[in-house]
């Protein structure tokens, strides 16, 4: 006979504490927390991926911590509907509940998986938990979605009050789950390695002077936040809260990132095309002996090349060397956005569709209130002005003053002139 059981759908929001789904499940019964690898994901990353080893770590905590209890998390690995299969046919399973989540793909995924469950009479919760108001609650008077920022931004901080983020204590009903004995499978047999590249400890005390430091790359004061709120391994409601009584500049970073994600959500093409119509045929050079050089970092400029070696390095890149990066790209050297968004995408460890896609084509002024096309980074005062004793630049470009270092490989101004004059031609 099969175990009667309530089934926890663990996914963006790995932990135990203020996770409102979870919160839900074990309210209402004895819970089995589930956590799936989905091969569709793994298939396309490398084998030394350090967001699968962190994820991984992250389960394994999740692990230590239920065992403390007699519990146990039940980690599956393949197909996400064959694994649910799986799951049907271990288990009588009541009732499902996950947290919701707001890329295409997922949410595609997400309607099959909810499909299979009906054809089986299994009732499916959804729950908000990694944003504080989702797609449909922040709408212009006419019901359309905002697409400039601060009169988004104006309207979530008019509808925002403390119930928004109060917090779901999860935690408290962790003698709800399952009582059973598991093991997390080892990454190698998910094809994986174990990856070298270590996560960055959080830097709260970062957060009191954000405004005033996140800028200068060698100091090195940013939070550190965004690899946490990526995988869910701390509460979008906490982080709110932080910032609130931190700082608020901190805050319109937070809500950036929920603009981009509505914006993801109500024009999913953004995800393989410009969010403005007009540059779906803009002629990019895309020179790939150039665009091979940027990778490496080895474009002649240091603060573009010192990011681009710090971000193969460790996998994360200060978050103003990203917007210079970017522009370098996509301005000075006429590269389509796609193959810098994509490349960020292999590499990052914070990486975030929606806030990667719109940041990018913000940098490329192809998105949705982006940089108009005249603002064009000049990367040599970019370190005038925020890395002036080039620190940042020498910790990562250690040959800078060798002759290996690589000449400027495309002249400022004749690069700044020729994207004037090609965004002109083709927006006439």
């Amino acid at each position: 006979m099969k175990t009667s059981v309530r089934i926890f759908w663990f996914r963006r929001d790995l932990r135990l504490d203020d996770n409102h789904g979870l919160y839900k499940a074990c309210k209402d019964g004895t819970t089995l927390p589930v956590f799936i690898f989905d091969e569709a994901i793994l298939n396309q990353l490398q084998e030394e991926d350090a967001r699968v080893t962190y994820i991984h770590k992250c389960l394994q905590k999740i692990q230590t911590q239920l065992k403390q209890f007699g519990k146990g998390l039940k980690v599956y690995y393949g197909n996400v509907l064959s694994c649910w299969e799986k799951i049907l046919s271990t288990y009588d399973v009541e009732t499902v509940y996950f947290n919701k989540d707001y890329e295409p793909s997922t949410i595609e995924r997400d309607k099959r998986v909810v499909n299979l469950l009906n054809q089986s009479n299994i009732p499916v919760y959804q729950f908000k938990d990694q944003v504080v108001f989702e797609e449909h609650d922040i709408l212009k008077s006419n019901g359309k979605p905002y697409t400039v920022y601060t009169p988004y931004k104006n309207q979530w901080l008019k509808l925002f009050n403390s119930e928004a983020i109060k917090p779901f204590p999860s935690e408290a009903y962790i003698h709800r789950l399952m009582d059973i004995n598991t093991i997390i499978p080892d990454l190698s047999t998910l094809g994986f390695k174990h990856s070298i590249v270590p996560v960055k400890p959080v830097y709260f005390d970062a957060l009191d002077k954000y405004d005033e430091v996140r800028d200068f790359p060698a100091l090195n004061q940013t939070s550190n936040l965004s690899v946490l709120l990526r995988f869910g391994t701390f509460s979008t409601r906490k982080a709110i809260d932080l910032a609130l009584r931190t700082n608020k500049v901190w805050l319109n970073e937070l809500i950036w990132r929920s603009f981009f994600k509505q914006i993801l959500f109500h024009f999913p093409h953004v995800v393989n095309e410009p969010f403005k119509p007009l540059y779906s045929d803009f002629p990019w050079r895309n020179n790939t002996d150039e665009f091979a050089a940027w990778c490496k970092g080895e474009t002649g400029y240091p603060m573009v090349d010192a990011g681009m070696r710090e971000l193969n390095s460790t996998s994360y890149m200060h978050n103003r060397v990203r917007m210079v990066c970017a522009s370098f790209l996509c301005k000075h050297l006429l590269i389509d956005w796609r193959w810098g968004e994509a490349y960020f995408a292999s590499k990052l460890l914070d990486y975030d569709l929606s806030a990667n896609n719109g940041n990018w084509q913000w940098a490329a002024s192809t998105g949705c209130d982006s940089v108009p096309y005249f603002r064009i980074f000049n990367p040599e005062l970019q370190i005038k002005r925020f890395d002036t004793d080039l620190v940042y630049i020498k910790q990562w470009i250690k040959d800078f003053n060798e002759l290996s270092y690589p000449k400027p490989m495309v002249e400022h101004k004749v690069a700044r002139a020729r994207c004037l004059n090609l965004f002109k031609e083709h927006n006439t």
